[in-house]
């Protein structure tokens, strides 16, 4: 039923979203806070369904087994999440970090306009996949901002999130090709093609990658070094190996490839964690 299949489509996506922020409360140095965790999810549950739930045109061809669903009982869902998590997440006493993937999808589709001059980021090449992390990597550094000092932190959590992020989410567009071209969406796999896009994004993976290292090495950040080398090894293997041909093979592992990466590493390498450290 397309209408389940909508209703459905974000959950992997806010299940992810509680143990990124699990992550993100890690490196800081945070207690474990299970509320926070809850209503991230929420928020992007509601983020991601409400992008679903509204017509766009390459959906009509990235994701035709939402075509016929109720977009009406999509928003109503995406609504009711929100609010729950917006809720939640002032009585912990964040108020910014619930709105921020909403002004940032409002200026990503309209663009900005100072004097006679326009930017427009929807259809600029790799905006999407930008504003896509800066989304994620914002809302977790204002949510860890809350029980965090350190400005230099927070930083190096929005900068390791916002790559990481935005290198998942070109992964994710290799499949999208096809419908992000007709709908003039310049993603990094529609524009530069599938191995320059692959060079482009394990380079970025290495410059992130020094970047940690230098902020384990002063104290910067927790060493969570069980978490960082799974992430780093899974993320260069399946950029290695993947090819957007695995979509249709008959072969699940192939099939769920991409999902596992994108989708459940968070848990996996927290899972490596717990049995590693005991």
């Amino acid at each position: 039923m397309p209408t389940l299949r909508l209703l459905n489509s974000s959950t992997v996506v806010a299940i992810s979203a509680g143990f990124r922020l699990h992550i993100a409360f890690l490196l800081a140095g945070i207690a474990t806070r299970f509320i926070p965790y809850f209503a991230f999810a929420l928020i992007m549950y509601a983020t991601y369904t409400l992008d679903r739930a509204l017509d766009c045109k390459e959906d009509a061809i990235n994701k035709s087994e939402l075509c016929g669903a109720n977009r009406t009982i999509g928003l109503a869902a995406c609504v009711t999440a929100f609010c729950g998590g917006t809720i939640l997440l002032f009585l912990e006493g964040v108020f910014l970090a619930p709105f921020l993937p909403f002004v940032i999808g409002y200026f990503y589709s309209r663009g900005f306009r100072i004097g006679s001059f326009k930017l427009k980021l929807k259809g600029s090449l790799g905006g999407k996949n930008i504003i896509v992390g800066i989304t994620w990597a914002g809302t977790i550094a204002l949510i860890v901002g809350q029980w965090c000092t350190s400005m230099l932190t927070i930083g190096i959590i929005f900068l390791f999130f916002g790559l990481k992020i935005f290198i998942t989410s070109c992964v994710n567009d290799f499949k999208d090709v096809k419908g992000d071209i007709v709908a003039g969406v310049r993603t990094l796999p529609a524009y530069l093609g599938e191995k320059l896009t692959k060079k482009v994004l394990i380079l970025i993976l290495a410059m992130m990658y020094m970047i940690m290292v230098y902020a384990i090495f002063f104290t910067i950040i927790r060493d969570e070094w069980v978490i960082l080398l799974f992430s780093l090894v899974i993320t260069i293997v399946f950029l290695i190996i993947y090819s957007p041909s695995f979509e249709t093979s008959p072969s699940v592992f192939y099939r769920k490839m991409r999902e596992f990466v994108i989708s459940w590493e968070s848990l996996v390498s927290l899972g490596l964690r717990a049995c590693v450290t005991g």
